[in-house]
């Protein structure tokens, strides 16, 4: 191996700049002057103070440790271009149209999400701080020392209950609105999918007619966005994309079961879940607030003198306020808890019923019911010696109001109608129908199960005698619901079971009972599932109702449209005002078929007859295929869908 001598040349002499090569002309010194460093300890000094300004996050979640656009130091100054995010693809092929998301489009979550402290957003040190920490009462405990992040977060994004840590001049005091308020990132916005769904921008002339009769097919219930549609129920496009944009990413990382891989038939496949008029997913703010309330709360309530009984009795009062002002009740007292929408409706028919309801008299439901809605009227009915009518509905699954006049009559004593189908999704003019109950002296009764996820819900506007709901339909516990009644009218009512709780004072003469609710709560109630349904009324009031009616409503939209060009699918209901359902059958595949093939994509769907089979009957058929949408479904599980079924569809061709 042979050594190189070094020349007596100090490091930079007979070059300029430290570049061999070049020799500096005569007069010029080949050093910098004296007491002034070379140029390499410039070039040292130059890369140390750069290496300490903040690191600047490049999208993909690259970084650069220099400033944006300063590739290296030394030599002439070169810019570098950062990556740019691709655009959204349209692409229109044989089956329903598929939107590709931008590059940093995330649809399911990460395996690790890091926040702001460089913990994982699953780390009971962090949770989903904003997300449900205003819904945990406050205990004294001991805090661990919050340690800066050593590397900064790779986007500057506010997600879902988040403060990022992306480097900003001074402090940025980010309102809790702003924080949930989601953003798009890949979905399409609201001009987008009218341009796609109706085929013309926003701006356009008014459709047709005739293309307005198509129109009712894709666009259904406004859902209360609080603007005028246009008479072709489109809303007007000087408001198209006003309300704030949703961001069903950041929702989704709220909800840990989507992250979910399924083994067996499914092999592995990322979960769908399109079954969410059947339950719904938890977010994680509500599993957080049960093991709060088993952690440090649970004890039975009321009564007891010590401090634990103390808090489990105001965080079981406490959801009830949550419920009261979710649905627009006017006081507490007109809140009663129960295990579901189906004890709820029994509760009132073997109370109010068995004491109203008598020989001769009659019910009134709807085509639409479930059975829940249907059977203890039917029970009430064959005791007492009433009738039940029902009301029909048209070729399109909405009820007649004209022949729902036709059975009003001094006779009826109470009308029992869902607010939203669950087999259809029609969404039902509940309001003209209480008030025409109302116009015969009659009472109203209004299964709200399948619309408070959906849409707004003021049973004060709505003028309901009784309202009723499960909390697993809303995101909340399973074995948790709710009756709402007048409070004129359950004072009157008889108690519904016997037992603790429901009593002022028992002697073994006689029984004096509690006012309501109490009245109607015997023994221990389902204290810990109460509170996690007030957990889960704080989490959508934090999203905003309106936000997930009207992300739902096109989502909808965009579903329908890609089933429609499967061929042989015939969707059934298809009223002008649905909710985010879509049943459907597929010529020459049984329901369980199809549910099947889907199921082996990890696409969960219910197949069979949802509880209601006189509506599936109304329309020729014993059992639907039933994907239902929630606000953390997205157009891409959509399109997943929509193949698999055009797959099966043209498999026998």
């Amino acid at each position: 191996m042979t050594t190189q001598t070094p020349t007596s040349n100090p490091a930079g002499a007979g070059s300029l700049g430290g570049v061999s090569g070049l020799t500096p002309p005569a007069g010029i010194p080949e050093g910098p002057p004296s007491g002034l460093p070379d140029v390499a300890s410039l070039a040292k000094l130059a890369g140390e103070f750069f290496s300490a300004l903040p690191t600047t996050a490049l999208p993909g979640g690259a970084t650069n440790g220099l400033p944006l656009g300063l590739s290296h130091l030394g030599g002439p100054s070169q810019l570098a271009t950062p990556p740019q995010p691709s655009e959204p693809v349209l692409a229109l092929g044989a089956r329903a149209p598929a939107l590709a998301p931008v590059a940093q489009t995330q649809t399911v979550v990460p395996e690790k999400a890091v926040d702001s402290a460089g913990v994982s957003s699953r780390s009971p040190a962090q949770g989903v701080p904003e997300a449900y920490a205003a819904s945990l009462p406050s205990i004294d405990l001991p805090q661990a020392p919050v340690h800066a992040p050593a590397t900064p977060p790779s986007s500057p994004y506010y997600f879902l209950g988040e403060k990022s840590a992306y480097p900003v001049a001074g402090e940025v005091d980010v309102p809790r609105e702003d924080r949930v308020t989601a953003r798009s990132f890949g979905l399409p916005g609201e001009d987008e999918l009218r341009a796609l769904l109706g085929g013309v921008p926003p701006t356009a002339a008014t459709p047709t007619s005739e293309s307005a009769k198509k129109d009712q097919w894709f666009y259904f219930t406004d859902l209360t966005r609080g603007h005028e549609k246009s008479e072709h129920g489109r809303a007007p496009a000087s408001q198209a994309g006003a309300r704030p944009p949703f961001d069903v990413n950041a929702v989704r990382r709220d909800f840990p079961i989507l992250q979910e891989r399924l083994s067996g038939k499914s092999g592995g496949k990322q979960l769908v879940w399109f079954d969410n008029a059947a339950t719904t997913h938890k977010p994680q703010a509500v599993i957080d607030r049960l093991a709060y309330f088993y952690a440090h709360e649970n004890s039975n309530i009321h009564r007891a003198a010590h401090e634990v009984a103390a808090r489990a009795t105001d965080a079981y009062e406490g959801a009830r306020d949550k419920v009261k002002r979710f649905i627009g009740a006017s006081s507490t007292e007109e809140i009663i808890f129960v295990r579901g929408a189906t004890e709820a409706i029994n509760l009132v028919a073997k109370t109010w019923g068995a004491q109203n309801v008598g020989e001769g008299d009659e019910i009134i439901v709807s085509n639409l019911e479930h059975h829940a809605n249907i059977v203890p009227w039917q029970q009430l009915a064959a005791a007492k010696g009433a009738k039940l009518r029902v009301i029909p509905v048209d070729d399109t699954g909405q009820i007649l109001l004209d022949e729902y006049r036709k059975l009003l009559g001094d006779k009826t004593k109470i009308v029992a109608v869902t607010q939203v189908s669950n087999a259809l999704g029609t969404v039902t003019p509940i309001k003209d129908i209480v008030a025409l109950a109302h116009s015969v002296g009659a009472k109203a009764l209004v299964d709200g199960a399948q619309s408070v996820s959906h849409m707004r819900v003021n049973v004060q506007q709505l003028d309901a005698d009784f309202f009723v709901f499960s909390g697993h339909k809303i995101f909340g516990p399973t074995g948790i619901g709710v009756v709402y009644g007048k409070r004129d009218i359950l004072e009157n009512m008889p108690p519904w079971q016997g037992g603790g709780n429901m009593i002022a004072d028992v002697t073994f003469e006689r029984t004096i009972y509690q006012p309501p609710p109490n009245r109607f709560e015997a023994g221990t109630g389902n204290i810990a599932d109460a509170v996690g349904l007030g957990a889960a009324l704080d989490y959508v009031d934090r999203i905003g109702i309106e936000n997930i009616g009207s992300y739902e409503h096109d989502l909808l939209a965009y579903a329908t449209q890609g089933l429609l060009t499967i061929p042989g699918i015939r969707l059934i209901g298809t009223a002008a005002e649905k909710a985010s359902v879509a049943s459907f059958v597929l010529k020459g595949f049984t329901t369980q078929e199809v549910g099947e093939a889907l199921n082996r994509e990890g696409i969960a769907v219910r197949t069979g007859h949802h509880c209601a089979q006189p509506i599936l009957r109304r329309f020729g058929v014993e059992q639907t295929v039933r994907p239902s949408l929630a606000f953390y479904n997205t157009c891409e599980e959509v399109d997943r869908m929509v193949k698999v079924v055009y797959q099966l569809a043209t498999s026998r061709r």
